[in-house]
């Protein structure tokens, strides 16, 4: 698949051939699967990826692996698990009690939701199953390098993966520093 930032091969994976919404997997056509592979884990953001909302740093983050990918011949997994895994439906409900004054981790607790709840154990089969075995993965986020350090695909190392913060979403990603343990 042709993309602004080079060629990708891209497969879905699904428990049935006909859901609707399968996890994608986009494999730059350089990556060379017998060395450690540069690869994103994305969790889907419909709000930053795509309408390109400026409240987080999702679609940001997205642009930007796929570029890095593209450059190092690595891998985006991007599943499922919209709003840490809540739906789009609550996190437009978190979203309303973040415009009064909460954080993103206490408009989760205040709807009687998890603050995160996605999980990786799918990244670790699709990997798998591309015969990607060892990665460096970009991330900031502390829960996902320790659900991939205890999975049987090799993390060599956790590349950072830093988006400028901008007015709108600066109080966002501060929350996420300080209370999530995101490294930035």
């Amino acid at each position: 698949m042709p993309t602004p930032w080079g060629n990708f091969y891209m497969s879905a994976y699904a428990d049935d051939p006909s859901d609707p919404m399968p996890h994608i997997a986009l494999v730059h056509e350089s990556a060379d699967t017998d060395a450690p592979v540069l690869t994103r884990i994305h969790s889907e953001c419909m709000t930053g990826d795509l309408f390109s909302s400026k409240r987080c740093d999702c679609g940001e983050q997205l642009h930007r692996a796929l570029e890095l990918a593209a450059e190092r011949g690595g891998a985006v997994i991007y599943l499922r698990q919209e709003g840490r895994g809540i739906g789009i439906i609550n996190k437009l409900k978190a979203y309303n009690l973040q415009d009064d004054g909460l954080n993103t981790a206490d408009a989760n607790a205040h709807l009687g939701l998890p603050i995160d709840s996605r999980h990786y154990d799918l990244a670790e089969e699709i990997l798998l199953d591309l015969g990607i075995e060892s990665i460096h993965l970009l991330t900031n986020n502390p829960l996902k390098i320790k659900a991939m350090q205890a999975s049987k695909v090799k993390v060599a190392s956790r590349v950072p993966l830093i988006i400028e913060a901008g007015k709108e979403n600066e109080f966002y990603l501060k929350t996420k520093a300080d209370l999530m343990g995101h490294l930035f």
